[in-house]
């Protein structure tokens, strides 16, 4: 097997000897080791790979400018820069294979910019004292990236954070080692969706795309996986998107922490990538099922899904507010954009009679959503419910249409 060569990333005039560990680790394991250094005040006990003047100079300053604007956070933003510009750069010339960097909240925060220069596929691990913290904003975190946490290790080497830091060295080379990278000889859908009781055209959807010579990928919108869609979406990676599960955007607009972002909506929009959008789940508000109901859905209609998240109705007001932010972010689109509208409900749980049925609220949202339609989206309404057979035979009829007319690739 070739050797494989992790680039490790952190602060060397403050935490020398973590990284040095956790080079020593991956050596003694077979990997190869660039390291560099993106620390501004002091000096590692040996020299980096590349240097912090190298870094510093690759964001477009100095290290000696860094210093002088006396400011340690945009001291951090200079070398963040100049990390993810050389840490793009030696993939793309193929000199290394995986990146593991190690941080406190300004180490973390650096390494999220360099995990996010590089493509999916590429294995990215950061080890930090605030992993999985809401710290962390959901757009920052790219499609693939892996968090563990740095347990013990604020300050020298011990049992504990070497448990931690041995796991992340040995994680990383098996990772670049067992990669299986995107294929991409079959252009790319990405799908949004819920599971199988609440949302299903995926299943008649996806055999059927595939048939017509696409890869599929669904992507479950329950905050990290819209994400994960958007980070992808952003960087043209699909050919067409069926974002059929917008409730994340509820969920933001709402307040929710169950959020992809701010910017849920846009990516597909922004690449110019063909759009073809529904209203699964749209009526419900996700949020933490251990944290307190959120005041503002205070009083509405609760369903408790499992012990990690609850959902809540949304009233015929807050069903206008996102009819009227699905149609704002649809706007900005600079690709062709269908919304396919099924006037008898978005979920398993709102058709008439069912436990979360409101005819009212619903044909409050629809009215919304027609009035505030933007010129540039085609509207196609269908008598039928999500779920049914037509909705998704619809969605098929729509991508023949671009395939038909060039905006997709035919069958090979």
């Amino acid at each position: 097997m070739t050797p494989r060569t992790i680039l490790v990333v952190g602060t060397y005039d403050t935490k020398d000897d973590e990284l040095a560990y956790i080079a020593s680790v991956i050596r003694a394991e077979g990997g190869v080791v660039t390291t560099m250094d993106v620390s501004v005040l002091g000096e590692p006990s040996a020299p980096a790979d590349l240097s912090k003047h190298e870094v510093a100079a690759a964001g477009g300053s100095s290290i000696a400018e860094a210093i002088a604007g006396e400011d340690e956070n945009l001291a951090m933003q200079i070398m963040a820069r100049g990390a993810a510009a050389l840490t793009a750069k030696l993939h793309a010339e193929g000199r290394i294979d995986a990146v593991l960097a190690l941080g406190g909240t300004m180490g973390t925060d650096l390494a999220l910019d360099v995990c996010s220069a590089l493509p999916l596929g590429v294995p990215k691990y950061i080890v930090s004292t605030v992993s999985f913290s809401p710290l962390i904003p959901p757009e920052r975190l790219p499609a693939d990236v892996q968090m563990i946490l740095w347990a013990g290790g604020l300050y020298g080497l011990n049992s504990v954070c070497k448990a931690s830091l041995s796991q992340a060295a040995g994680a990383v080379l098996g990772a670049a080692r067992a990669i299986e990278p995107p294929n991409r000889t079959r252009p790319l859908i990405g799908m949004t969706s819920f599971g199988k009781t609440v949302l299903r055209y995926m299943v008649p959807l996806k055999p059927a795309l595939e048939a017509r010579g696409f890869e599929v990928a669904v992507f479950h919108a329950t905050g990290m996986g819209g994400r994960a869609f958007e980070s992808l979406a952003a960087e043209g990676a699909f050919a067409a998107v069926l974002d059929f599960a917008p409730q994340e955007l509820g969920n933001h607009i709402m307040g929710s922490s169950v959020s992809a972002g701010p910017d849920r909506m846009t990516g597909a929009g922004r690449a110019g990538t063909p759009q073809l959008v529904s209203i699964g789940c749209y009526d419900l508000v996700d949020f933490v099922g251990w944290q307190a109901v959120p005041a503002k859905l205070a009083g509405q209609e609760l369903h408790a899904h499992n012990r990690l998240l609850s959902s809540v109705m949304m009233t015929a007001d807050q069903r206008r507010e996102m009819a009227r932010a699905m149609c704002d972010r649809l706007a900005t689109a600079k690709g062709p954009v269908t919304l396919l509208l099924p006037t008898r409900g978005g979920n398993e749980w709102d058709r008439p009679g069912g436990p979360l049925s409101d005819p009212e609220a619903l044909a409050a949202f629809i009215d919304a959503l027609r009035a505030n339609l933007p010129d540039n989206v085609t509207l196609t309404e269908l008598d039928a419910h999500i779920n049914d057979a037509a909705f998704a035979e619809a969605a098929l009829d729509q991508v023949d249409r671009w395939i038909a007319e060039g905006l997709l690739p035919a069958q090979a």
